[in-house]
Formats: structure tokens, C-alpha cells, sequence
């Protein structure tokens, strides 16, 4: 995607062949920064503060982060030790383990002296596996913003709601729910877009918001609690989220307030759609309400809000009580019941075991429960 007129992934290699650098999303949308990462604990504390995120992109980045660990140490103490330090920084994106599964997939065979110029390759081609694949979601699910627009008889902008970011920014390119939106947008099809905040971290306000803006799509920032409204009232088409863990029932978990969203779907009869890479689907989980872990994180994500100041500056203050506790739960799991149909890479199938099946069919007897 572009910022400005300079094309831009969210990760990629500098040009000493080494060093990776990251757009740094914590600043965004006061700031376009870039950031370098030299080593493991660089690449670590990215995924962990949420300097990258989204689970492709998480996965993109323990890649690189088990590249640059193979740069100062490619034993197989090493590679244990990097995969552990990485696979411990967030719970709920299935991306992250396999990515490094893949990672350690390719490197174990291989002597230690070919482990980093191998990493380095490996960790590319998964960024440019996930581009091709967020791309092939956008054209999967373009069609369906396609048929809504043919059914309001191309009388009017096709209406999307999304929640959280699952755009270019949580992604390598592209993005996952936001590809379909941009093919839909480049292709000349009206579209606007309902940006819910998203709150406590305010993905939607703060980068789907910035990224749409940005490839000029039509689209308006809502509360959180706004979306249930507007679908009652007929001015919502369809809405398309992403997952950061889709179990082999076709269960997703998001960001922690999807479930509501489709809750008022499924009352007021809107379409309810989940973009995922294959890399997304747990295959080894079929309940995703009982197996899937829901990260907590720190309570000061809902206590304190980061904003630009009047003068200027960026700052952060307490919106709540200081004597006010807080709870911060990262994701909920969506029942697979809920959902109208998950846009894939291969295509778009019912949100069932039977659904993934018929586009993974190589899974079948291999999926948790349809042995």
C-alpha cells in the first residue's frame, strides 16, 4: 500500500540484508515512523508491545526474529531458544507458532553454517506467501461486495462494517478484511465503510481509519456500541472482520467485542464474514469457545487513552478512577453458528468443518475431530 506516494509492506529487510524494519503502529495516526530491528529481543518486544500486529504480521515478524537469532547463533540450542523467547510473546494468534514451526521445519535439517542465509530466504517468502494470499482473499471476497451492490441495484454506496484492523497494517499487504474493500474501491464499486473504534486500543479509529483514508475510501468512525444501531435501522450491507485463530470448526477469534457485532448480525439478518489465510485455521481445535486461549492484557490499555495534545504533542491520560480497576480481555471467540461464511485464499466456504474441508481437503482425517 501507499503512504504518500511511496509504497511501503509493513515489514521488510534493509538494505544492509540484515537489519528488519517495521512500521512502528504505536504511533499511527499521529506519526509514520519506521523502526529497525537488530536482534531476537528487537523482534520480541515488537510483537509483545504491539509495534506489529495482526496475526499474519505477527507471524511475519517471528520469522524474521528466528532469522536475525540464526545471524549471531544458528546451534540448535539457538533455534529451540529463539522459538521459545518468541512463542511466548502473545497466546491467542496461531500464526506466531506457525510460523515458527515453519521456521524450524526448514532450519533443523539444515547445518548450522546455511542456518542464517536460510532464515533470511524462508522469512521473505512467507511475506510474500501472505501477500499473494491477502490478495487472493481481496478477489475472493470482492465478489460478495459485488453481488450486494448489484442487489441494492447499484442505487447507492455498498455499506461495510468493520471491527479492529484487518488491513495492510495487520498484514504483510493488502490486509485480510480491508482486501476486499480496496479491490472493491480500485474496481470503481461505491463503497463506505463503518469504522468502529474498537476500543481499549482503538484499532479502527486509529489505523483502519488512517489506512483507508489514505487509498481514499469513503468511510466514518463510530463507537464501538454504535454498530448494533446501524444495522437496525438498514444502513449496514454486510460486515467482513478478521481472526487471529480460526478452529477446524470454523469458530474465529477476534478482537474482543466481535461476538457482539455478530450477535446484532445475526438479529437484523446481515451478512457476517471472516477474511483468514489458511495459516489462521488451528486445525487442532474444534471448540473455540473452550480451546482457544483469550490473551489479558495490561489494565492500563482501558484505564489510559494515547492522543495528541492541543499543543501539539503526543500524550496519554486516565480516563478512568485512579482507585478503578480494570479488566483487559484481548479477543472473544465468535461460534461458527454466527458466521455467514469465511472468505479464504481458496475461496469462500461455510464456517463449518465440512466448509474448511472442501477447500482444505489434504486436512481431512488430519483435523481435530474428523478423523
Amino acid at each position: 500500500m501507499n503512504v504518500g506516494d511511496v509504497p511501503y509492506r509493513t515489514i521488510w529487510l534493509a538494505g544492509n540484508g540484515e537489519t528488519v524494519e517495521i512500521v512502528d503502529q504505536t504511533r499511527l495516526p499521529h506519526e509514520f515512523v519506521t523502526v529497525p530491528l537488530d536482534t531476537l529481543e528487537d523482534a520480541a518486544h515488537a510483537i509483545r508491545a504491539m509495534l506489529v500486529r495482526g496475526a499474519p504480521l505477527i507471524g511475519a515478524t517471528a520469522a524474521y526474529g528466528i532469522a536475525l537469532a540464526m545471524r549471531d547463533d544458528a546451534s540448535d540450542p539457538a533455534l529451540e531458544a529463539a522459538a521459545a523467547t518468541l512463542a511466548a510473546t502473545r497466546p491467542t494468534a496461531v500464526n506466531l507458532r506457525w510460523a515458527l514451526d515453519d521456521m524450524k521445519a526448514h532450519l533443523a535439517p539444515l547445518p548450522a553454517a546455511g542456518r542464517a542465509e536460510a532464515a533470511y530466504a524462508r522469512a521473505a517468502a512467507i511475506c510474500d506467501e501472505d501477500v499473494a494470499i491477502c490478495r487472493a482473499i481481496g478477489e475472493h471476497g470482492l465478489a460478495l461486495i459485488r453481488a450486494a451492490y448489484e442487489a441494492n441495484g447499484r442505487s447507492r454506496p455498498v455499506q461495510v462494517m468493520t471491527h479492529c484492523n484487518a488491513g495492510w497494517l495487520a498484514t504483510v499487504d493488502w490486509g485480510t478484511a480491508t482486501a476486499p474493500i480496496y479491490m472493491a474501491h480500485d474496481a470503481g464499486i461505491p463503497v463506505h465503510v463503518w469504522v468502529d473504534e474498537t476500543r481499549p486500543r482503538n484499532q479502527g479509529a486509529f489505523l483502519t481509519a488512517w489506512e483507508l483514508g489514505g487509498h481514499g475510501v469513503d468511510h466514518t468512525v463510530i463507537v464501538d456500541n454504535a454498530g448494533g444501531h446501524l444495522m437496525q435501522h438498514g444502513r449496514v450491507d454486510l460486515l467482513i472482520t478478521g481472526t487471529d485463530r480460526t478452529a477446524a470448526s470454523g469458530d474465529v477469534a477476534n478482537k474482543i467485542g466481535t461476538y457482539l457485532k455478530a450477535l446484532a448480525a445475526a438479529d437484523n439478518g446481515v451478512p457476517f464474514y471472516v477474511a483468514l489465510p489458511g495459516p489462521t485455521i488451528d486445525w487442532t481445535i474444534m471448540d473455540g469457545l473452550r480451546d482457544i486461549p483469550i490473551e489479558e492484557r495490561d489494565p492500563a490499555e482501558v484505564t489510559d487513552i494515547p492522543g495528541r495534545a492541543p499543543d501539539g504533542s503526543l500524550t496519554t491520560v486516565r480516563i478512568t478512577p485512579a482507585s478503578s480497576p480494570a479488566a483487559n480481555f484481548a479477543f472473544d471467540v465468535t461460534p461458527a453458528r454466527l458466521v455467514s461464511g469465511l472468505i479464504t485464499e481458496r475461496g469462500v466456504c461455510a464456517a463449518s468443518a465440512d466448509g474448511l474441508l472442501s477447500l482444505w481437503p489434504e486436512r481431512r482425517g488430519r483435523a481435530a475431530g474428523t478423523g
